[in-house]
């Protein structure tokens, strides 16, 4: 068997910047979205210090984190049981297409496996994104009948300028 190029591990304090900017580039390479540098490390400091609120894991490669995936949680009360939602989902360009998602995606799914009150998995994508709704597809996740709604109470994002060419 051999062993892989990378390993999972939780996220730690101390990988805050990293995430910070890894966050930064999913928003602006799916949506287009400039997030706020002062907000988005605000938040993901607040996340790691307050495992209630979610949890990050990362992909390292030769000390450096080539990929995340953080998971905050629903309580259903049709089911009873907890759902995990996954988000801030990223793997750097330079390690796409080497399974590093899908190892992030099997090291969760264990982990919500061995939790008595997680019942399921679910995320959102961007519809447009055609790579990321495959790889989905293929590790057994299913569109659903529901419709994201969402109305905030503060911006802190910028639209980013897309250029044309």
């Amino acid at each position: 068997m051999t062993s892989s190029p990378f390993e999972i591990r939780p996220a730690v304090p101390e990988d805050w910047e990293v995430i910070a900017d890894l966050n930064t580039r999913l928003a602006a390479e799916t949506e287009g979205l400039e997030l706020v540098p002062a907000v988005i490390g605000a938040g993901v400091r607040e996340l790691l210090k307050n495992p209630h609120y979610g949890r990050y894991f990362v992909a390292v490669s030769a000390g450096r984190v080539i990929g995340q995936i953080m998971h905050t949680s629903e309580w259903s009360d049709w089911r009873n049981g907890e759902i995990w939602w996954l988000q801030s989902v990223y793997v750097h360009p330079d390690f796409r297409q080497q399974g590093v998602f899908r190892q992030l995606h099997a090291y969760l799914e264990e982990l919500a496996r061995c939790s008595p009150t997680v019942i399921g998995l679910r995320l959102y994508a961007e519809q447009s994104n055609s790579n990321a709704l495959s790889v989905y597809h293929s590790l057994g996740l299913e569109q659903t009948g529901y419709i994201v709604l969402e109305r905030f109470l503060r911006n802190s994002l910028q639209k980013m300028e897309r250029s044309e060419g």
